[in-house]
């Protein structure tokens, strides 16, 4: 079964509010195993609309029409929709009664005009509305199905969650979806695309899907079978398979994020971290302290943005600052052992470079050293050429910061296992 959806109302049109209805709709149906091929939006205007949904029911076995469902002249879906099947527009009793009850209810006069919001397509399965008062409609044609729904997402949500749903499932001609979301930093979307290129190319389902977001690349993978187990067992083969290539970039599943991983392996570890940070100013221990429990784990940060502040707090010696600068593999290593030492942790993590606009110590923009000691193993320093402009870079830093700590911690796990 595929799927279209219309969202009706001049409003979404003129930018006044979002049509964040598709995307709920088109999540709750990936979910049920239902491919939906196309968006639209179709302002308040009747020969527009009923040319959109004549083309629609050419494409697609199911059509859903959100909005355009209430009192007033402009709200035009239902009577269209009747106009293109050639059905007669009935009143619905049980609606009829719920609409006067709530006016009765609300010590409120009700105009005429709310008795139109009771009328229904003829033959079509009324969907009780039970957060409003425009009721929402299911219709079979010969072709098509139709599902009508109020537009406000309050109405719209449990009445999708609770009626549509589960008169889709009983049509038989879904497969439930089940969906994995797996993110990857340290690859570019290109290059991740192409060493998995040959997998991509044989997809059918599982099906696997790239996207690129905040300097991160997700793949997302999704399986269509009758039993979520065995899709479930479908999904885990295919995360193998594109892991046996691109494993080591893997940080997390789903809506997991670099800054919840790291603070959660540091938490099961019970290990504590602090940082000394220039490039960055603190925003490093600033995202850590941000997370639940990050008393446990932050000792704290020195900010040593300035030379004097990394000889007398963060303890880097004023002949590497001579010698080979603050831009420097040296400075980064000294800032890391002096942020675990002062503080008292056991990960110490450094973030030094030049964030631009202009270069620094003859270190272009985008050059960034960062340092971590740990425990007692030999302190270690990753350079990084990075673009965007000053605040990317200072965030793709300590991006960066977050997954070396995550796969520092891993390897330690994994040593320790063995």
């Amino acid at each position: 079964m595929n799927a279209e959806i219309i969202a009706v109302g001049s409003e979404l049109l003129l930018g006044q509010i979002a049509n964040t209805n598709a995307q709920f709709i088109s999540n709750q149906l990936a979910e049920a195993g239902v491919d939906v091929y196309r968006h639209s939006v179709i302002g308040d205007n009747q020969s527009r609309l009923l040319e959109e949904i004549s083309a629609a029911e050419d494409r697609a076995d199911l059509i859903i029409l959100t909005g355009g469902l209430g009192p007033t002249k402009d709200d035009l879906t239902k009577e269209t929709v009747a106009l293109h099947l050639g059905r007669k527009l009935v009143m619905h009793e049980e609606s009829l009664f719920y609409i006067e009850s709530y006016f009765k209810n609300a010590n409120r006069e009700m105009t005429e005009n709310n008795q139109k919001q009771a009328l229904v397509v003829e033959g079509s399965n009324v969907l009780m509305n039970h957060h409003g008062m425009a009721p929402g409609m299911m219709i079979h044609s010969e072709r098509s199905v139709f599902v009508l729904l109020p537009g406000p997402p309050r109405e719209m949500k449990p009445m999708f969650q609770s009626s549509v749903i589960p008169e889709l499932l009983k049509l038989g001609e879904v497969k439930p979806m089940k969906s994995r979301v797996l993110r990857y930093f340290g690859i570019g979307e290109a290059e991740l695309e192409t060493k998995i290129d040959h997998l991509i190319n044989k997809q059918i389902n599982p099906t696997i899907a790239p996207l690129a977001s905040d300097g991160e690349v997700t793949l997302r993978i999704t399986a269509k079978h009758s039993q979520i187990t065995e899709a479930e067992k479908m999904l885990d083969e295919a995360e193998a398979e594109i892991n046996s290539i691109v494993g080591q970039f893997m940080y997390g599943r789903n809506n997991e994020t670099l800054l919840q991983k790291a603070c959660q392996l540091l938490s099961s570890f019970k290990l504590t971290i602090a940082s000394a940070e220039s490039l960055t100013a603190g925003l490093f221990s600033s995202q850590v302290g941000s997370q639940p429990g990050a008393s446990s784990i932050l000792k704290g940060g020195i900010v040593s943005y300035s030379n004097d502040v990394k000889v007398n707090l963060a303890r880097v010696s004023e002949k590497t600052l001579s010698e080979e600068g603050a831009v420097s593999e040296a400075c980064a290593i000294e800032m890391a052992e002096g942020a675990k030492r002062q503080l008292n942790a056991d990960i110490g993590i450094s973030f030094t470079g030049s964030a631009g606009p202009d270069s620094l110590e003859g270190s272009p923009p985008g050059t960034v050293w960062i340092g971590i000691a740990f425990k007692d193993q030999p302190v270690q320093a990753v350079q990084l050429k990075l673009q965007g402009d000053r605040n990317y870079i200072r965030l793709r830093a300590v991006k960066y910061g977050l997954f070396y700590i995550i796969q520092l911690l891993e390897q330690q796990n994994a040593e320790e296992l063995l």
